[in-house]
């Protein structure tokens, strides 16, 4: 059960995302993403809270579903994007996800072997790193808001992490099925 509302949180993260940019924020920006504050002073497109999220969430599929079912999930969310943005919006974010998630899936793969919490923590900063430096580019030819990116996705996995730690005893019970 877990692992199906895991898989459907997943799946939901990239359209929600994609409609938060062009819908919510404290200041939207003509032909470009509305923003939020992350902290610091800086600012980053407000579908940043739901990647971070779908970075963790991706682990908790794999972890409780299997590789396929991740892989599949990596698959429906990228596809789901076209139904809430701009053609060119999508594409970028379609892009963005695939790469940062498979590279997600290729550290927490052989990590979450041995531990799950530093799997978690490795894997969602490599796919931080990757989607938020391709996303920008592609969507706005600029990564000027890098910085802010990288830090609200931080945010959002540092708080699912916790909330994975605190429930680990329940989550070391479940065994990967592949």
């Amino acid at each position: 059960m877990l692992g199906y509302a895991a898989l459907a949180g997943f799946i939901a993260t990239i359209p929600a995302a994609n409609w938060l940019i062009s819908n919510i924020g404290t200041t939207c920006v003509p032909n470009g993403p509305c923003l939020i504050p992350v902290g610091f002073g800086l600012m980053a497109p407000s579908g940043v809270l739901m990647i971070g999220l779908a970075l963790v969430l991706r682990d908790l599929v794999q972890r409780t579903l299997g590789l396929s079912w991740s892989l599949a999930g990596i698959a429906a969310g990228a596809a789901l994007s076209w139904l809430v943005a701009a053609p060119s919006l999508a594409i970028a974010s379609a892009a963005a996800f695939i790469f940062s998630e498979l590279a997600d899936t290729a550290v927490y793969t052989p990590l979450a072997r041995k531990r799950l919490i530093p799997a978690v923590l490795a894997s969602s900063l490599v796919g931080t790193a990757i989607d938020s430096a391709l996303f920008l580019w592609l969507a706005f030819g600029s990564v000027a808001l890098l910085p802010g990116l990288v830090l609200g996705k931080i945010w959002m996995v540092a708080a699912a992490t916790v909330a994975i730690w605190l429930s680990r005893r329940h989550l070391d019970r479940l065994t990967p099925t592949h």
